[in-house]
């Protein structure tokens, strides 16, 4: 950045939702709300991987670390929008900003690689069962996670630094919720299209190849499918991708609406909602979605509360 501007910006202001302060209240209590039944619900699920010995196969073991991945993707974001919505500066601080520009982007591309892993493990489960156990063993399991992790974390700190240096020295608000590439950008004083094209070429990358990867697995596992000779196998066949097909159905068409698609006609309001049903409601449905379409996964919950009872009792 450079430092040597007449006015150079040290924080920034973050709009968030606009509204009275009986609204921000609700607003915060709504977050709390979600942000804890988010925690719990996700937590939960990795309670329960750990705890019940039959659900330590491979498809559990991704899910666990699937959850906690969701913990940490919805905390990038709502501690701050808790912080921003009964404060009356609503600022952040530079570092801050970029921060959270930093998780935000990289737990969102760990998502986007998990869910392809995800779509992997069951492409493996149906259509190549008698192989299955000894291709998706625990060392390739854990493999795969720690790749999904270190290629979501190691590709954006360079665009992101190199945004953090451009000269930020004029108005200094942004209207969101939370650090985004193009509020950022159009607060910027010069313009980087180097920077502009590296990081959306990036971000474009990773979602057009995890969506593609992922749709060829379906197709592939709808074929398999259907060529199951019994009703009551294709209905467990079904069932058993179902719930992260909704999952991906409902991450991916909120995102491709807001960084594939032109944004400059979306109205703002309809952006930071959106931003919040990918960042923030999926991480909240996900243990719905997943615990009530899956009869070994709410056996294994309820076995989790049975035992939190016994020990609250003694």
């Amino acid at each position: 950045m450079n430092r040597s501007s007449t006015h150079v910006v040290t924080e920034f202001i973050l709009l968030g939702f606009p509204g009275s302060w009986k609204i921000q209240i609700f607003l915060f209590v709504l977050f709390l709300v979600v942000y804890v039944f988010t925690l719990l619900g996700n937590g939960a699920i990795i309670c329960a991987v750990r705890c019940d010995s039959r659900l330590h196969t491979p498809m559990y073991f991704l899910l666990g670390n699937f959850a906690f991945l969701e913990i940490w993707y919805v905390s990038s974001t709502v501690p701050n929008i808790l912080a921003n919505t009964l404060s009356k500066t609503k600022a952040i601080s530079f570092s801050g900003c970029f921060l959270q520009f930093y998780f935000f982007f990289s737990l969102g591309t760990t998502e986007c690689l998990f869910l392809a892993v995800m779509a992997y493990d069951r492409y493996l489960a149906i259509c190549r069962p008698l192989h299955y156990p000894a291709i998706m063993t625990r060392r390739l399991c854990s493999i795969l996670v720690s790749s999904c992790w270190l290629i979501g974390f190691l590709g954006y700190p360079i665009p992101i630094f190199s945004i953090s240096q451009l000269p930020f020295c004029g108005s200094n608000v942004i209207d969101h919720f939370l650090c985004d590439m193009d509020p950022l950008m159009a607060l910027s004083c010069a313009p980087a299209p180097v920077t502009e094209f590296v990081f959306y070429a990036q971000s474009s990358l990773v979602l057009f190849f995890t969506v593609a990867y992922i749709l060829r697995s379906y197709i592939l596992l709808l074929r398999a499918v259907f060529q199951v000779p019994s009703a009551a196998g294709r209905l467990k066949a079904f069932s058993t991708c179902g719930s992260h097909l909704v999952v991906v159905s409902l991450f991916y068409g909120t995102v491709m609406v807001m960084y594939v698609s032109p944004t400059y006609g979306i109205p703002t309001l309809m952006q930071k909602i959106l931003t919040l049903v990918y960042s923030v409601m999926t991480p909240l449905f996900n243990p719905l979605i997943y615990s009530l379409r899956n009869k070994d996964m709410k056996l294994a919950l309820r076995n989790v509360l049975s035992g939190m009872r016994i020990v609250k009792n003694i």
